[in-house]
């Protein structure tokens, strides 16, 4: 490997420095003291020349092997970001032009004993802008973000990470740099480039069997002969196959059958079974005595994603089976975890992937306008049942489709389902986001004659390359070509359909930023919802890091220079303005603060509203439309400290809605909505067994701490994998049994409660607004915090009933077993549990306590 150190100097020579490799070059100069922190302040706009120089990379080495010995030897970059001409011992070996390939240049004839490497970067602003340049045949619209999004133009001509050149809630900073592995190597007859396991199951006879797949690259003159043993000790099975490898690039495909007689554990994605993984060795035994051993986990699981008629409604469905079972998608969509991918570790994305499934999720998008992200990521969720949904990395944009384009494109695809389909978190391949959307409702203004064009481009890119590559590489999963899509209905309307947010079919993206979000009618009932969501800030002690005291209020210049959705900032509090009373504090950092709380209830209140409307809409069909079988919330992650729409703040710090999540993605909970004046409440399942539960409603007054009233229905039945109906009454009737409660004065508390300690999260119903709530008062709210092995208890105490109440421990890392709750009792025990070394004394001092009574 030639990992380490290296040395990195600007195009006119002004600068040059020691740089890490994998690395970039804002890292680089930040490690060296020559740039301050790029997220800070206003460092974004500030550090646009570090992007807009060309910069060079290069290192001398000595060669650990004697050169003469090998056939053939290799430089390669598993990733070169982005545009580079590379050179050894002064021979440009070749260029780059896709952040997304690997790259092996032939240095056979070029290595000697001592060599010296260097990789010259070109701007990819200015490539970019060069490349829609040269491109006359016709405009590939957009050709530049909004202003308030402070970006680069053209991203659409760079195979590059799309949100680099800036998006609605991340930063401009269009890195430079090697920011995978690069190394040397050398062989004699053959090499292992790519090693795939896929497992299918046959129905008719019971049986799994695996298509193992190795691609080599054979030096010698003439084939390779030799033996193949794949062993999987746990199953046993071993079964050893003759082989004989062409000179050249080519790939064997073995056939194993698993024994009948072992018993297979399937992989099931998180909350519904184990993630069991099995070992299996590979051995290559070849002649001349060369042999190579792959060490490798091998899952078994079937996906199907199911689209066909459902009774008494038009369309399809579209739900996915996993190994046979319908199973609920319940997740988020994941962004690019930093600007600097050299930055994101092994533990940041464990973090961040272990706050997903601790959230009760099985699912997350990696969304077309960030990364295919590292080995690692995947691991991670095959580990704890996370199923993916991959895009391909084409977002919000129209895309060339000259020849050097497109080839470019094919080795990325093919090298990305190489490299990615043995895991089994990946369930589905998805061409792109927004793009299918793009055309049919015109983003561009694009003039009606002209529009046969782009579709002609679309379908070139997506159908006749993209999927064409992903259908023989990997027969194992479904492809779509777009999100949001209609599925077979776009395919049958030449893969562009009219309506591609149709509820009928497919998948939808929805976004509403005007209407009430605590009305779940202004939500569609779609079949599957892969994108919605609601802005909001991250907390005080997350901006603190990146700003200075005079930032430190909603209408500061850096307020308004980290939302980069337009509007954004008067959207959240409209949206808060319908339920809450807006802070009128007069000191303006704690009229700061007050905001980003209520911005932080809003959004979580918002997204379980809608969220829980997708959960109980799976089993019903109203006026045709329904059978939802999904929910990914956008969006799970930041990718640096501001206003967004994530669960997770940039750091890992679970915002509000993280934790509401944790109880609307419960695996049992009860769901209350309004309609004409009666409340239903729904019994949500995702457990494998009916169940006989009691369902307790609790009437309360605002004002007091005693229940108003209880009832308990005995007997209820909640079905397996379901929403059913488990209760109905008019609200007027509700209040009239229970003494002297108005809508304003009164508001509801259920839950659901089984045998065997099973029971569901208080999920709570409001009859009011709460700015309109009568009898709140103001509360006394405190903790003591003590110490439990590795864990804290934080005792809370109240002396009124106090809404969304939250602890907040600044910048210690770790995260509470609840958040943001109802406290409709004295006393409440929450779990602290910190992600790095703390202590009672250091807690106790960081705690603050609010509740929506602290906001004035």
């Amino acid at each position: 490997s030639l990992r380490g150190s290296w040395r990195l100097r600007s195009a006119n020579g002004s600068l040059s420095l020691r740089a890490e490799v994998p690395g970039c070059v804002h890292t680089a100069l930040l490690a060296r003291g020559l740039i301050q922190d790029p997220y800070y302040r206003f460092n974004d706009v500030m550090y646009r020349w570090i992007s807009l120089d060309n910069w060079t990379y290069s290192r001398t080495f000595r060669t650990p092997f004697e050169v003469r010995k090998w056939q053939k030897v290799n430089l390669v970059f598993d990733g070169v970001d982005t545009v580079a001409q590379i050179l050894l011992n002064n021979v440009t070996l070749g260029r780059t032009d896709n952040m997304f390939n690997r790259y092996s240049f032939d240095i056979t004839s070029v290595i000697q004993e001592v060599n010296f490497v260097e990789v010259r970067f070109l701007s990819a602003v200015s490539y970019a802008a060069e490349q829609s340049r040269c491109h006359k045949a016709h405009s590939i619209p957009p050709a530049c973000p909004p202003p308030v999004q402070k970006g680069e133009c053209h991203v659409n001509f760079i195979r590059k990470e799309q949100c680099s050149f800036s998006w609605d809630w991340g930063p401009s900073f269009p890195t430079q740099g090697i920011w995978k592995d690069v190394r040397i190597e050398a062989y004699n007859h053959y090499h292992l480039i790519y090693f795939s396991i896929i497992p299918f199951f046959v129905k008719s006879a019971q049986q799994w069997y695996l298509e193992v797949e190795s691609i080599f690259d054979v030096v010698s003159s003439k084939p390779v002969a030799g033996l193949v043993t794949v062993n999987i000790p746990k199953l046993q099975t071993q079964q050893t196959f003759s082989v004989k490898l062409q000179p050249g690039e080519g790939s064997i495909v073995l056939l194993v059958n698993i024994n009948k007689s072992a018993a297979v554990e399937a992989w099931w994605p998180n909350g519904h079974g184990k993630q069991t993984g099995y070992n299996m060795t590979t051995t290559f035994m070849m002649e001349a005595g060369l042999q190579i051993e792959k060490f490798s986990k091998v899952y078994f699981r079937t996906v199907e994603l199911v689209q066909e008629p459902i009774p008494g409604s038009p369309g399809l469905s579209f739900y996915f089976r996993i190994n046979g079972r319908p199973i609920f998608i319940k997740g988020s969509n994941w962004i690019p975890a930093d600007s600097f991918q050299d930055r994101v570790t092994y533990d940041t994305l464990r973090l961040l992937l272990k706050s997903a499934a601790d959230a009760n999720m099985n699912a997350l998008r990696v969304w077309g306008g960030g990364v295919y992200e590292q080995d690692e990521f995947y691991d991670i969720c095959d580990e704890i049942g996370i199923m993916i949904w991959q895009d391909f990395m084409f977002a919000c944009a129209l895309y060339p489709t000259n020849q050097s384009y497109l080839e470019s494109i094919r080795a990325e695809v093919s090298h990305q389902v190489r490299r990615l389909k043995s895991h089994p978190s990946i369930i589905l391949w998805s061409g792109n986001n927004e793009n299918e959307a793009a055309i049919a409702s015109n983003w561009f203004s694009i003039p009606y004659p002209d529009i046969g064009i782009y579709i002609k481009d679309y379908v070139t890119l997506y159908v006749k390359n993209i999927r064409e590559i992903v259908l023989s590489e990997d027969k194992s999963r479904p492809f779509v070509a777009s999100s949001p899509t209609n599925g077979l209905e776009s395919v049958q309307e030449g893969w562009l359909s009219r309506d591609p947010y149709d509820t009928h079919y497919g998948d939808t993206h929805f976004y509403d930023y005007s209407s009430d979000c605590w009305n779940w009618t202004v939500y569609p009932k779609t079949r599957f919802a892969s994108e919605y969501g609601f802005q909001s800030w991250p907390s005080f002690s997350t901006i603190e890091k990146v700003s200075s005291p005079e930032d430190w209020s909603y209408k500061s210049n850096f307020s308004l220079h980290r939302q980069h959705h337009e509007g954004g900032n008067i959207q959240m509090l409209q949206e808060i303005g319908h339920h809450f009373k807006l802070p009128q504090s007069p000191n303006p950092v704690k009229q700061f603060k007050d905001t980003i709380y209520l911005t932080q209830v809003m959004q979580a209140q918002c997204v379980k509203t809608e969220t829980e409307f997708y959960r109980f809409s799976q089993s019903e069909i109203i006026n045709g439309e329904g059978h939802t079988m999904g929910a990914l919330y956008w969006q799970l992650n930041d990718i640096w400290q501001a206003p967004s729409w994530a669960s997770l703040e940039y750091g890992g710090k679970w915002k509000l809605l993280h934790y509401f999540a944790q109880n609307f993605f419960a695996p049992l909970l009860p769901v209350a909505y309004e309609d004409k004046g009666m409340l239903h409440i729904y019994g949500v399942s995702d457990l494998h067994e009916d169940h006989k539960l009691t369902l307790r409603v609790i009437v309360h007054a605002w004002s007091s701490l005693e229940p108003v009233c209880t009832l308990a229905k005995e007997d209820v039945a909640v079905k397996a994998q379901s929403a059913v109906p488990i209760y109905t009454e008019s609200i007027s009737d509700l209040l009239g049994r229970c003494r002297n409660c108005t809508r304003k004065s009164c508001f509801i508390t259920f839950c659901l409660v089984g045998e065997d300690g099973l029971r569901s999260p208080m999920n709570y119903y409001f009859l009011s607004s709460l700015k309109d709530a009568v009898g709140l008062e103001k509360t006394h709210l405190s903790a003591s915090v003590s110490q439990q092995d590795n864990i804290y208890i934080f005792a809370l105490q109240t002396t009124a009933i106090a809404p969304f109440v939250t602890l907040d421990v600044g910048s210690i890392k770790g995260r509470f077993s609840d958040n943001g709750f109802l406290m409709t009792e004295k006393k409440k025990m929450v779990v602290f549990y910190p992600w790095e070394p703390t202590s009672v004394e250091e807690l106790e001092s960081s705690l603050i306590l609010t509740s929506l009574l602290d906001i004035v």
